[in-house]
């Protein structure tokens, strides 16, 4: 498959994704995993504001899912992991602590840039986050 038709392939199941009320192809496919297990979650439901310093700032997270014990986890589905998504998440945990914020992404051992060796999971376990690649782990809903 050629690099055209690939992008062309992504643009279109964004396009349907956006066009079914998700905002990326890989949300879409996580609700549809989710459903397919009997996961009861929440989707965009609930904001978290966070200070930015010098502003005042909101992040609505992708999932709020229940465990089989009852606790909450909060899943953040990411194709691109920028620098601002990055930034974002550590403020947000640091004023957060509370919150178990864990990531899916689309490719987690992509490089967070070209000039940079650390890919998405290695950012992940410097900072103490949970991550996975397309699903939401079995063992995550175990918990």
């Amino acid at each position: 498959m050629t690099q055209t038709s690939k992008r062309k392939l992504g643009s279109s199941v964004r396009a349907n994704a956006i066009k079914h009320g998700w905002r990326s192809g890989l949300e879409e496919s996580l609700a549809a995993d989710l459903r397919s297990k009997g996961v009861e979650y929440e989707y965009e439901t609930q904001v978290i504001n966070w200070v930015v310093p010098s502003r005042n700032a909101r992040y609505t997270p992708d999932f709020w899912i229940k465990t089989k014990s009852g606790k909450t986890i909060v899943v953040e589905s990411k194709g691109r992991f920028i620098t601002n998504n990055r930034q974002q998440m550590i403020l947000v945990k640091a004023q957060h602590p509370e919150l178990d914020i864990r990531f899916v992404f689309s490719n987690s051992r992509q490089k967070i840039s070209k000039q940079s060796k650390t890919t998405y999971g290695m950012w992940c376990e410097k900072h103490g986050f949970l991550y996975a690649d397309k699903t939401v782990p079995q063992r995550w809903l175990d918990e």
